[in-house]
């Protein structure tokens, strides 16, 4: 990731339905609701810890 961004964009690539409380309750910290949905973030610590958490459920760019 560049040294000046702040942002990040999200796109939700797989269902959150049957996943754990925990994975489901970091998407809906992101804002995210529904599969395709794609969201921008700011860069922060937090946030980073919630994608690190369902990566495999995102595609993650910078935005």
């Amino acid at each position: 990731m560049a040294q000046g961004s702040n942002k990040i964009r999200l796109t939700l690539v797989k269902s959150k339905h049957g996943r754990t409380p925990g994975h489901a309750e970091c998407l809906a910290g992101l804002g995210l609701r529904r599969r395709q949905q794609t969201v921008v973030v700011a860069d922060t610590p937090e946030n980073r810890g919630m994608i690190h958490k369902v990566a495999y459920l995102l595609r993650v760019e910078e935005a």
